[in-house]
Parts: structure tokens; sequence; C-alpha cells
């Protein structure tokens, strides 16, 4: 079977569950069961080994050490049970399968109390069921031993199985999964502007994702970083937020020979599990349009507390979508740049492009990032790209050591149009990459300035920022006199306030005497002040804000056609229909 063919076939135990679970509660059974088979083939050689080294007497403070030595992995069990050999005492099975679960090394532990496992076994048992589904995912026409299913198809496994389950649980559009072919688009852009850091011999690569999943991206990124140097030591640092996907990428780092302490569950916003940690690379696709009310109270003081000394001093964006705070924490955790710099991939909807007038936190956001002269490039995805939702996407290149020729510049590459139509849909996944089309996309990167200007275009910095006045007009009286104050200030009509956004590469001046004085010769500018508190700049007696109309800037007019044209047609469709009422006899 293909890694496609097994997932199949593990979701297949849904047909066991039918009558006595509900659609929700079936990923609650699979996944930890998948979990289990997968740590037990692994374990199957060395069983006796360990069993053996269990019956020893050590000193406690080595056992842990010995049986891992063992094992020939970092985690053991000391069951003299194996899934297989369950089966032999249906009887007796939910007290064994008890005891193989308490059986595991802590780290393994910790995995299933996240999965609930105890619970899981016993309402399994309540129905009749724990036989049976112990023994479809012991069939052998399933074999998930690492001679026949390597990491990154597990990966793949975990990936579908998961999509599957949140498809049925009906998931929030937030909470989608990243598909591996825009991963690997996010881990090329990662590596390509990188690879006199990554070629080094015996590179040691830190990589995180503060939005872990179940560690799809880290895995990606792992195997290309792999295929650029064989001798590099990836090590991969994770944080997530759900249970079962931190069981899943915890368990996965660890059937790969990883360190599992750097797999961390918690609220990132809120709760920063790696705090002091830097990454020369990173790589996250965090959740869109998602709250963080939960996370605010922890956010807010860190950001009051704090400001630019903690990860969130840029700004606050509005409270239904934290997407621009999963973005402060990933620059805060960027490596210095005189430690080499760090790198950043990051997927995100259209939203944090240009949502929040100037001064508003997404566009204070935006304003520290450029101003910083952060971001490098973003890459417009096609829709129907991921299998829980079809909204636009983008990854967002940002790099704190940019070379040359991209310093004080961000590049637009519009890949919205460069897909392959799938054969059969996943989910809301309609459209995918092939290898030639993700190489055409990092082709436009290289190229940069060179590229093909229909799908890519560079713009400097502060072509992005402008200005908003507030633009006032005076009180009349009935004479159509000035209104004015004790001082003799004209006094604003409030029915007439106004605002204006203006370039911040115009002159403010200028930009009024051309746009607005010629229609309304009494306007003037109110200048706004800051309130207590606030960082804003302020700029010509305006907010300065930062906005990137990403498709505004790739559209193509398209002229309507001649009115002649369009009535030729008219006339010939109604030329055809009456003629085929005439052959129907009307």
């Amino acid at each position: 079977m293909n890694h496609s063919e097994i997932s199949s076939f593990i979701w297949g135990t849904a047909d066991l569950l039918r009558s006595s679970f509900k659609q929700h509660e079936y990923g609650d059974i699979i996944l930890p069961f998948t979990v289990m088979r997968r740590l037990d083939v692994v374990l199957e050689p060395t069983k006796q080994a360990v069993l053996e080294a269990a019956a020893k007497k050590m000193p406690d403070a080595l056992r842990d050490t010995m049986l891992k030595k063992a094992a020939g992995v970092d985690f053991y069990n000391t069951s003299e049970f194996t899934m297989r050999g369950l089966l032999s005492d249906a009887d007796g099975i939910r007290e064994n399968l008890t005891k193989y679960v308490t059986s595991f090394s802590p780290e393994i532990a910790d995995i299933f109390d996240k999965f609930k496992i105890f619970d899981v076994i016993k309402d399994l048992d309540d129905n009749d069921l724990l036989f049976l589904v112990v023994e479809r995912f012991c069939n052998p026409r399933i074999d998930l031993s690492p001679a026949s299913i390597s990491n990154a198809d597990m990966g793949d496994i975990y990936e579908e199985l998961i999509r599957r389950f949140s498809e049925v649980s009906n998931e929030t559009a937030g909470e989608h999964f990243s598909p591996r072919d825009g991963l690997r688009l996010a881990a090329e852009l990662l590596v390509v502007g990188e690879m006199d850091d990554l070629t080094q011999p015996n590179r040691i690569v830190k990589v995180c994702d503060p939005c872990a999943g179940t560690g799809g991206a880290l895995t990606v990124f792992a195997d290309r970083v792999a295929e650029i140097n064989p001798q590099a030591t990836v090590v991969t640092y994770a944080q997530e937020i759900n249970g079962q996907s931190y069981a899943i990428c915890k368990s996965d780092t660890i059937l790969k020979g990883g360190n599992i302490a750097n797999v961390h569950l918690g609220d990132t916003l809120a709760d920063d599990q790696m705090p002091g940690e830097t990454f020369g690379y990173q790589i996250s696709n965090p959740p869109y349009g998602v709250d963080w009310k939960k996370s605010q109270a922890a956010v807010r003081k860190e950001h009051e507390q704090l400001g630019f000394a903690g990860r969130f001093g840029a700004g606050l964006p509005r409270i239904s979508d934290g997407q621009l705070l999963f973005v402060q924490h990933m620059v805060a955790k960027m490596r210095p740049v005189d430690e080499g710099g760090g790198r950043i991939a990051v997927f995100l909807n259209g939203s944090p492009l240009f949502t929040g007038a100037a001064g508003s936190g997404e566009s204070e956001v935006r304003r520290y990032l450029l101003q910083h002269d952060l971001v490098e490039a973003i890459v417009a995805m096609p829709n129907d790209f991921f299998f829980n939702t079809g909204i636009a996407t983008y990854i967002w290149v940002l790099d704190n050591t940019k070379e040359p020729r991209r310093k004080g510049k961000v590049q637009l590459i519009n890949a919205n149009g460069i897909y392959t139509k799938m054969r059969k849909s996943l989910g809301s996944k309609r459209n995918e990459f092939t290898d030639e089309q993700i190489a055409q996309i990092v082709g436009l990167y290289n190229d940069f300035e060179d590229a093909d200007p229909k799908l890519s275009k560079v713009f400097a910095n502060e072509e992005f920022g402008y200005v908003t006045v507030d633009v006032r007009r005076p009180q009349r009286d009935e004479r159509g006199e000035i209104v004015r104050d004790k001082k003799g200030r004209p006094v604003a009509d409030k029915e007439l306030n106004d605002t204006e956004n203006i370039p911040l590469t115009q002159d403010v001046d200028e930009y009024m005497a051309r746009e607005v004085l010629p229609y309304a010769p009494d306007a003037w500018i109110e200048p706004r002040k800051q309130k207590k508190g606030q960082l804003l700049e302020l700029k010509d007696g305006g907010t300065v804000g930062f906005e990137i109309p990403f498709t505004r800037h790739f559209y193509e007019y398209t002229p309507l056609r001649p009115s002649s044209e369009i009535f030729a047609e008219i006339r010939e469709l109604e030329a055809s229909i009456a003629e085929k009422l005439r052959k129907a006899g009307l």
C-alpha cells in the first residue's frame, strides 16, 4: 500500500465506530492508535533487549538512559506486551492495554496523556469495540514500520488523518492544515536566500514553528536542508496549542531522533515556551482570522509593560484576528544580525496586507516591519489551495540581513494563476503546485527586478506608506461669512469633515494644492496630536500609515467591448432563437 491507501485503511476504522460514536469523536480514537501502532512497530525489534535491561537492578538515575540504549531510540516500553500480543487475551484486553500504555517512557506517556488515551480505552471497551480496534491496527495489510513507511510518509499519513478528522468535526476555517506542496514552496523561499549559510560543512541549523500543528512544516524544511547539505544537522523547535496536534508532532519528532524537549505545548501568544531562544529560520502557518481573546490579558500586559523589549511592541491588531501578533512573535525570535541574521516564511491571508487605518494596530505593525526593512517578498498563492479554506493566502518572506540589491525594497510575486488542477479535490483544496511550478515561482524571486513584470513587481518600502490628514472646512453663517471663534480662527463645519490619504512619497502641500484646494479653496489641514501613551509617527499634521494593496498592483484593465459588437451578438442570438422556435412550430 502507498501512504494514501494506508491512510484510507486506517480511517476505515470509522466504520467500526459509526454506531457507537459521533463523527467528531472518530479522530479522538483513530489518531492515538495510529501513533501507538507506529511506536509499537519501531520498538518491536529491540523488545527483548529492553525487557532484559528492565529486569536488571540499576540505580534509578541510570535506568532511563540504559533502557533507551537497549531500545536503540529515545523511548521505550517495559511491558511484556506488543499490540499484536494483546490480541491473544480478548477478555483481558482493557487491563492489558492499559498496562501497555503506562509502560512507555515518560516522553511517550505525555503524548498519550494529551490524547486522553485512558478515556478512549474505557469508551471503546464499554462499547465492545476495543479488541476490534486493536485488531484492525495490527492487520498485516498495513505495515507502519520504518522499513516500509518513511518518516516523511508517516507525517503525510498523520496530516491526512487529521484533515479528515477536521472535516467531519466542522472545524473553523482558520484551523486548517498545511499542504505539503505549499510548504515546499515556503521552504524553498527560505533556503534560496541563504545557500552560503546552509552549505557550510557540519552546519547546525535551528528552525522553529511557533504554530507547529503536527510538525509538517518543520519536516519539509529539514528534508530540503538535507538535500542541500547532507552534513548539516537540523534542530527543530516547535510550540503548539492543540493537545492532539502536539502529541503527533512530539511523536513524529522522537521517531526521527529529534530532541522532544524542543516540542512544547501551550499558547504561543500568551505563554512563550522558548523565552530567550532565537532562530536562523522560522516557517509557520498560523491560524487565519481567529480571535485572540483567550490570550488578550497576557498579550496586553506584555505590550504595555515591556514595549519593544517584549514581543508585541509594534502594536496590537483588532481582537478578531491575531495573525500579526504571530508575525511579531517570530520577528522577536529572529537570530540577531551580528550572529548571522534570521529568515522567516509565514503564511497569512489577505487581511494583514491592508486591514486597519493609519495609527491602527495593524498599520503600526506594517510600519514597523517596513521601516525596519524586514519584508523581503510576498507571494500570492492560488485560491482553493488549503484543505479547509479556499480564501486567498500569501507567503510573507522576512529577513533582517537582506542582500544588497534587496535593501529598502519589497518584491511582490503574483503566483495566484500558477497552479495545476487536482484530479480529485481534498476538502477545499482543488489546486496544487508541481515541482516545475515551484521552480517557476522561485525563479521569479531570484530574477528580482528582471522578473516578468506581469508576475513580479518591486517597490521601495516607502511606496507603501501614506499620511492620513484631517481636512476641515469652515462653518458659514446666513450671509455666507466664515464663522470664527474668540481667537479669530475658523470654526470647522463637522458635516464637512473629511480625511485624505496622501502617499508618503508626495509633498502634502503640493497634494492639497492639486487635489483638494481647487474644489474647496477654504479647506485646511487640522493637525493631529499624539495621545498619551501612543507611539504613532506624525508627519505634516497627519498620521503615517502603511498598507500593501497587493491586488491593485497587479490589476489589468480590460476595456469594455464596443456596443456595436454586443448589439451584433444579441441580434445573432435573437435570430438563432427565432429559428429554433420556427422549427418547433411555434
